[in-house]
């Protein structure tokens, strides 16, 4: 069988998870990779880095431990054991993706596809037809003009996660979010990190209070940085790598680590040749993810929007709930929950003030300092939780810094997606002690009836 209700071009996250909820609808389906089931997060982004995040947990917490009183002895890192433990997690990720894929009746191809017409897809020299075109072809790790990766002293992601030995010491070009992520890891393992980021803060999409707590906590943990000044020039010699700056100062390590953020995987895949409105690589799509042809779809880091997995999962589900005849509702990319891995977590969801007041609202805020919260001090985490608002109306943002503050946003999202009113979430009463009771406090605070906190 070659023609198919839905042809998919990437099994990603959003490629895959179109594919599964599309055959739950009764569509034919065929999805096409030519590498691994599950893309980039399951194989070299998400999971393997958050796998070696933990391993850096365990390492700090050994360290640490006689300040519970619990004496240990942190001997060092084995590189190998900890790939193993991260290739493991990815395996058996990996093995239940592929027997829920083959569970749903979906036709996996596997192989280099290319849109071929706007109904074909030619995979190995046979032609796919589609009633519908997913395209979901994802991203690559971008560089900058003049450095050139070569896989060994001068990294990407990719390679990162696959290190056989700890670094001496790392620069980390770019302090976005896989750039502290890796920097948080590696400063865990024993390595000296510096980070380079051209723009005033890291993180700097976040919310600036989410950006300065992270300086902050890096700063404690010996992760150096520079901020605001342009990259200019690297050089490498047996030693290691040295980076130049605009403003003249250099920097010497081991390894330099490219963090640059991610480009569209789109080039000689036949996207200019079907007519698709095309912009710096990336595929232009309408609010329910259709191109400007019909019947073509594209989804996940292929479109220009946020560049996280669950978003993938959300475009997917609903380009098939739209082929379908569901009529879904379009995505609020606002209301996409965001988390940096890093130690401390960062999470937020929403806007941030300085958006929230370019859209015209009159803005409240509120910051409660996870001092007062009884299960931060149990695990010594220290960090703050901001509210943004608007004044006598809904939460508009929740912004939060601390040790696994990422697990909090399933209810902020609740928060913020439903518009809920600070009101609204001091009624609740939340477990103690819990971290996500501060989130509880700081709505009580904001509400006006403060309990553990100042008012």
């Amino acid at each position: 069988m070659s023609q198919f209700d839905v042809v998919i071009l990437g099994g990603g996250s959003g490629g895959y998870a179109c594919a599964l909820r599309s055959s739950q609808l009764g569509l034919s389906v065929a999805l096409i990779e030519e590498n691994k089931l599950g893309g980039t997060c399951l194989h070299r982004g998400c999971i393997p880095t958050k796998a070696l995040l933990h391993a850096g947990e365990v390492a700090d917490s050994s360290r640490h431990s006689s300040d519970f009183g619990v004496n240990t002895q942190f001997i060092g890192i084995d590189m190998l054991a900890v790939n193993a433990y991260k290739d493991g997690v990815v395996s058996k990720l990996h093995k239940g993706l592929q027997g829920l894929v083959k569970s749903r009746n979906v036709t996996y191809i596997e192989g280099h596809g290319r849109l071929v017409s706007k109904n074909e897809v030619e995979v190995n020299g046979v032609k796919y037809t589609g009633k519908n075109i997913v395209l979901a072809t994802g991203s690559y790790p971008k560089t900058l003009p003049g450095l050139d990766i070569d896989g060994t002293q001068i990294i990407t992601s990719e390679q990162a996660i696959s290190m056989d030995r700890v670094p001496k010491s790392v620069i980390v070009l770019g302090g976005g979010v896989i750039g502290c992520e890796f920097a948080s890891v590696w400063k865990s393992f024993g390595a000296e990190v510096t980070i380079i980021e051209g723009l005033p803060h890291l993180i700097a999409l976040e919310d600036e209070s989410s950006s300065k707590g992270l300086e902050r906590a890096f700063r404690k943990r010996g992760i150096n940085f520079e901020l605001g000044t342009r990259f200019k020039s690297a050089s490498k010699d047996a030693k290691g790598v040295t980076v130049s700056l605009e403003d003249g100062k250099t920097f010497t390590a081991e390894v330099l680590l490219v963090a640059v953020g991610r480009g569209p995987v789109s080039a000689n895949l036949g996207y200019e040749e079907a007519g698709l409105t095309m912009d710096r690589g990336y595929v232009i799509v309408d609010n329910k993810c259709r191109t400007n042809v019909p019947g073509i779809w594209a989804v996940g880091d292929l479109i220009p929007t946020l560049q996280l997995a669950h978003v993938g999962f959300g475009e997917g589900i609903l380009v098939a709930e739209e082929i379908g005849g569901l009529n879904p509702r379009p995505i609020n990319y606002d209301g996409v929950p965001r988390v940096t891995y890093s130690e401390p977590e960062v999470a937020s969801v929403g806007l941030t003030t300085a958006q929230a007041k370019e859209r015209g609202h009159d803005v409240v805020e509120l910051n409660y300092d996870l001092a007062g919260n009884g299960k931060a001090q149990i695990l010594k985490t220290a960090g703050a939780i901001k509210l943004v608002a608007a004044k006598n109306g809904p939460v508009l943002g929740i912004h939060m810094v601390g040790a696994r503050v990422g697990e909090l946003l399933a209810e902020a999202q609740l928060i913020f997606n439903w518009e809920a009113e600070a009101s609204d979430v001091a009624s609740l009463i939340h477990a103690h002690p819990t971290l996500s009771e501060a989130v509880g406090e700081a709505h009580l605070a904001l509400a006006g009836k403060p309990l553990h906190s100042h008012g």
